[in-house]
């Protein structure tokens, strides 16, 4: 994302991976950068462009033809191939209030695909700091690269260690 504002920000990546009950990985979905126009860049803070910057999604970001309506039609395909649209599959992740929020305002049919259920690794992990401090010194390293994919998967193995430190 480009700030945190769903009306003055824009979505410029998404990625997506499909794991069973143990998190286990059944599939990685497509991982894109979504085009942004040089108005909607200038729109990021110093501090989300340089991180951007860093992380090359920036430069990809701007040679992108993936229009976000694209994005959003590629990644609904990639979840009907491995869940029944009967099911709605949980938004999970790290500090998704705000990834659901831009969602609703610039990809309503994903939205609208998910379940209205969610699975925020970032409230057990406020809970484990209060109730297990202790565990934070074993928890997984995080690469911290900001990029979508990446964040997926530490958001997956922090899910894991999660279920072996507190829920076994």
């Amino acid at each position: 994302m480009t700030g945190l504002n769903p009306r003055r920000h824009r979505i410029i990546e998404i990625a997506t991976v499909i794991t069973d009950s143990d998190l286990n990985i059944i599939a990685e979905g497509p991982e894109l950068a979504i085009h942004a126009n040089s108005t909607v860049l200038r729109r990021m803070n110093d501090y989300v462009h340089e991180m951007h910057q860093r992380s090359g999604l920036l430069e990809k970001v701007v040679k992108s033809k993936i229009t976000i309506e694209n994005a959003e039609k590629r990644t609904l395909e990639f979840i009907d191939e491995h869940i029944e649209p009967k099911y709605r599959p949980p938004l999970c992740g790290n500090s998704i209030g705000t990834d659901r929020r831009f969602l609703d305002a610039q990809m309503g049919n994903l939205e609208n695909r998910l379940h209205y259920r969610v699975v925020d690794v970032s409230s057990i992990k406020e809970l484990v700091m209060r109730w297990k401090p202790e565990l934070l010194g074993e928890m997984p390293a995080k690469l911290e690269t900001h990029r979508a994919l990446d964040d997926v998967i530490e958001s997956i193995e922090e899910l894991k260690f999660y279920r072996e430190k507190v829920f076994r």
